[in-house]
This record gives C-alpha cells, sequence and structure tokens, in this order.
C-alpha cells in the first residue's frame, strides 16, 4: 500500500471516529479528530498534487481535504485545496463538487461584505427546496 493510500486511509479512520465521537456527546473529541484527519488527508493530497494524471484519485483527495478543512473553520487552506485540485484535471462531477464547495466558504463572508446578513444554513434549505 503506497504512502498515499495509508494516509488516505488513517484520514478516513479519523473521520468516521470523529463522527461517532459526535454522535456521544464529544464534540471537543470530534474536533480534534476531524483536525487530525484533516492534517493526514492533506498530507496525502500534497504527495500526489504535482501528478495532474492521476485523476480522479488527486482531485478526489483535494476535495476530501478541502472538506475536512471547512469542517475545522480552516477556510484559507480549504480554498488553497480546491484551487490546486482545479488546477488539473478533475472529472466534471469532482470539478462540479470542488466549485460548489468555494461557493460555500465564499458566500456567506460575501453577503456579509454586502451588508446581507443570512444563516448559511437557511440559505441552503431555501435553495433544496
Amino acid at each position: 500500500m503506497s504512502q498515499i493510500q495509508v494516509l488516505h486511509q488513517q484520514a478516513m479512520d479519523l473521520a468516521e471516529a470523529s463522527a461517532v465521537a459526535r454522535l456521544r456527546g464529544a464534540p471537543e473529541q470530534a474536533a480534534q479528530l476531524t483536525r487530525q484527519a484533516f492534517e493526514q488527508e492533506t498530507q496525502a493530497a500534497t504527495l500526489i498534487a504535482s501528478t495532474l494524471d492521476a485523476e480522479p484519485t488527486r482531485s478526489v483527495l483535494h476535495r476530501s481535504a478541502a472538506s475536512l478543512a471547512i469542517e475545522c473553520g480552516e477556510l484559507r487552506a480549504a480554498e488553497r485545496l480546491i484551487a490546486t485540485a482545479l488546477s488539473g484535471n478533475p472529472p466534471p462531477e469532482i470539478a462540479e463538487e470542488l466549485k460548489d464547495l468555494f461557493i460555500q466558504i465564499n458566500l456567506s463572508q460575501y453577503l456579509k461584505r454586502q451588508g446581507i446578513h443570512i444563516d448559511i444554513n437557511e440559505l441552503h434549505g431555501l435553495v433544496n427546496q
């Protein structure tokens, strides 16, 4: 098993443990496990970042790391991961998911700068009705 696969598997195990901790009412432990998952997945994504022909693995790892970064509140890191993924040749459906993540990160900040205060979860509910 390659180092990328090992790091990815560790990240997914940590993310699963985080979900379990959250369900058990241990938000601090969940946050810590999510942070560790983010760090592992980011390492895996970094190892494959320059291998542009390694799709869809390359973009999937970056999308996963970006999602974990968002959970950790690491929005700048998420933006960088998304940009790196999109700078390659991700499959169209993964590219759309990456763009959606980018909008998720930036829309609420944009609206605040415009003087519009809306909970992103409320907005998500309005869009998905």
